[in-house]
């Protein structure tokens, strides 16, 4: 059993960097600290209006999961909190259930955050990261490109002034084009401009900056606060103009302080409406956190543990609902600028919720004329970045089926809605993977003359005994190919009259189930029925360990050979020899 110490240091992280925690490293992660508080104020108000909710509960989700993931969290520069992603599914999952502005809606989304929170908990505990890997690339970037356009979409609303309805992409621009004549146009003054301004900052500055000698991680960190300068001149400008009386809408008032410490509502029928839409956000906040985490980490040549930081994440959204927050993960644009600015432990995250906390308590009145339609900008600019149109047929190209997964999610997300469309898409992947593993690919394999090794006889320039076959397989034999397997064989046994013994090369088989050793029991027999002998080739080690354990091993074990080379050998070693011996002409 591991001493208490050892397990403490595994789930609690703070522990190692902590010990040595100086002054030095102080400086640094507030100075950081500082930079992303300017940089997280208008990104947890904006995600706020996405999923719903108040701004005020934006920062009061950027406060406490910061904290939380600075005790269990094992990346030095991840940052958590509102992200485009899950602040949609938020909406997505909770907006069927209560109307927006009640307080049914609020409690809804709370309860989300701690069931989105025990999930990922439970997760870490079992050590079930590996869950994670289901949400496949396709599904992930079309269900990235989905979110995107869907949260553009939406925010055409607040930046034109449009009113729009609908819980789908399809739903709000068919209502967007019936109401385009009903646009505002002391919105849309205030957020075409916005959009244009934070389009060339994002794209010209950090470039522009370096040209006059910036550094560029310094020009880097500058280029993000665009949303920030833009929030100080709308809100000059709409106050100086009175805009607000004009039909422009405003956040207006702020509540000032910190959120309160209060348990989420346990109504058990609400909960199971939320524990399927709990899930998902938990497996998509996960791989996009861990993916960021990994990537920063491995710059440094740091190590994230991806079960604690499933316990971190879990940890970081139980602490987002018990402050009246809603589910949070890690955000990549504000890793970034934590990495680049020089975090050094995760106390720079714990600095920046001081940070917010502060503004929560004394700056929100300076909020009151933000205009709403700023906010729509700043996140129609953002999410801008997630829509990879080409990616589908870069991915078709080389893998049809992905290509089709991918299609299909962003199709299906739009139509449907972003959580239907994510559970088809992991559907989908999951059908196509059992399609793709039901029908893997089998070589007969021959011997390259002057070598040992075997291979594609419709490939390569090989050498084949009339009265012997060695076939590959490449792919695990398991139940959905185990009977094409023993096909396959029957046809090679038909086609070759002269066959005396059959090589199975297992050279590129990394498991057998119970399925498969059935099929490999009956192909034995069937073939020793007919005279021929049955042999195992490059069998790999945990496979044969279990192989042990058969009876079919005690049958077979002296017709189990190391390579493809020995089984020939141990046939006809004169054979082996000659190919060995040959050189091409």
């Amino acid at each position: 059993m591991k001493p208490i110490k050892e397990i403490a240091r595994n789930y609690l992280p703070i522990l190692e960097w902590g010990a040595t925690y100086n002054s030095k490293i102080l400086v640094n992660d507030l100075v950081v600290a500082l930079i992303v508080t300017i940089m997280l104020i208008p990104q947890s108000l904006a995600y706020a209006q996405l999923a719903g909710l108040p701004a005020e509960i934006g920062l009061y989700a950027s406060m406490a999961p910061l904290i939380v993931y600075a005790i269990f969290g094992t990346s030095r520069s991840l940052s958590v909190g509102p992200v485009a992603t899950t602040s949609l599914m938020t909406l997505a999952a909770v907006a069927p259930i209560a109307a927006q502005g009640s307080p049914e809606y609020a409690g809804a989304a709370v309860a989300l955050a701690l069931l989105t929170g025990l999930i990922l908990v439970v997760l870490g505990f079992l050590k079930l990261g590996f869950l994670s890997n289901f949400m496949s690339f396709p599904v992930m970037a079309g269900l990235g490109t989905a979110v995107g356009l869907q949260i553009a979409a939406g925010q055409l609303t607040p930046v034109l002034g449009i009113p729009a309805e609908g819980g789908t992409f399809l739903a709000q621009t068919i209502s967007l084009v019936k109401n385009a004549s009903q646009i505002s146009v002391n919105t849309a003054a205030i957020g075409i401009p916005v959009v244009i301004f934070l389009l060339v900052v994002r794209k010209s500055l950090a470039s522009l900056l370096m040209k006059i000698g910036m550094g560029k991680g310094l020009a880097g960190i500058i280029s993000k606060l665009g949303p920030v300068i833009a929030i100080i001149i709308t809100i000059l400008f709409v106050s100086g103009l009175g805009l607000d009386k004009q039909g422009v809408k405003i956040v207006g008032t702020v509540p000032a302080g910190l959120p309160s410490i209060a348990l989420p509502p346990f109504n058990l029928a609400l909960w199971n409406q939320l524990l399927t839409p709990a899930l998902l956000i938990a497996i998509v906040g996960y791989v996009a956190s861990i993916s960021v985490a990994q990537t920063l980490a491995s710059k440094k040549r740091q190590h994230v543990d991806p079960n604690q930081e499933l316990i971190a994440l879990g940890a970081s959204n139980i602490g987002a609902s018990l402050s009246g927050g809603f589910p949070v993960a890690g955000g990549f644009s504000r890793s970034i600028v934590n990495f680049e600015a020089g975090a050094e432990t995760p106390a720079a995250g714990a600095f920046t919720a001081v940070g917010i906390a502060l503004v929560a308590l004394f700056l929100t009145p300076l909020l009151y004329f933000l205009p709403s339609a700023t906010l729509g900008a700043t996140i129609f600019v953002a999410v801008l970045s997630m829509v990879n149109i080409k990616a589908i047929k870069l991915t078709y190209a080389y893998s049809p089926t992905d290509g089709i997964a991918m299609a299909l999610t962003i199709i299906l997300a739009l139509t449907l809605g972003v959580i239907a469309g994510l559970v088809a898409g992991i559907g989908i992947s999951l059908m196509m993977y059992l399609y793709r593993t039901s029908r893997p690919h089998m070589a007969v394999v021959g011997q390259v003359p002057g070598t040992q090794y075997f291979k594609n006889v419709d490939r390569n320039e090989v050498i084949t005994d009339p009265k012997i076959v060695s076939m590959r397989i490449d792919e695990s034999i398991y139940f959905p190919n185990a009977r094409l397997l023993e096909t396959r064989i029957n046809e090679l046994v038909s086609s070759h009259p002269e066959l005396q013994h059959f090589i199975l090369n297992c050279s590129a088989v990394n498991s057998i189930d119970a399925s498969g050793l059935e099929s490999l029991k009956a192909i034995n027999q069937r073939l020793k029925d007919t005279g021929i002998s049955f042999h195992l080739c490059e069998v790999k080690g945990p496979i044969m360990d279990g192989l042990k354990k058969t009876q079919f091993y005690q049958d077979l074990k002296e017709r189990i050979h190391f390579t493809n080379y020995d089984a020939v050998y141990s046939i006809d070693p004169d054979l082996a020899k000659r190919t060995l011996e040959e050189i091409r002409k």
